[in-house]
């Protein structure tokens, strides 16, 4: 099952790297911004509980969908571009193992553990 899922999670990425090249956006943006959601594990300065919330918001592939969406929609490209980078990142990340977090460790995730274990 875990390599069906990291199958599924890779066809997820090549959507995401499809719907950039229909953006008016040099393919150099794509590398610069792909780990610019990490910046949401700063959230684990604060607290566990602040740090899962701020991962999970950068990490949760319905907010990328709703903001791709709502930049088509109102013709945002910008937006579009911000979804697109969310969704696929997000995806590389759980191809790598790396899941939604939960509030008790960076290290518990709805994919299960990761790292020490």
């Amino acid at each position: 099952m875990k390599s069906t899922l990291k199958l599924e999670e890779l066809l997820m990425f090549v959507l995401g790297v499809l719907a950039f090249n229909q953006l008016n956006f040099a393919w150099w943006w794509f590398l610069v911004l792909f780990l610019v959601p990490d910046i949401s594990m700063l959230g684990y300065l604060i607290n566990p509980k602040f740090g899962a919330i701020t991962y999970n918001l950068f990490h949760h592939k319905g907010i990328a969908i709703l903001l791709y969406v709502l930049g088509v929609l109102f013709k945002m490209e910008v937006i579009e571009l911000i979804g697109v980078i969310l969704f696929s990142h997000a995806s590389f990340d759980r191809i790598l193992g790396y899941g939604l977090k939960y509030s008790t460790s960076f290290h518990d995730t709805h994919l299960g553990k990761i790292g020490n274990k």
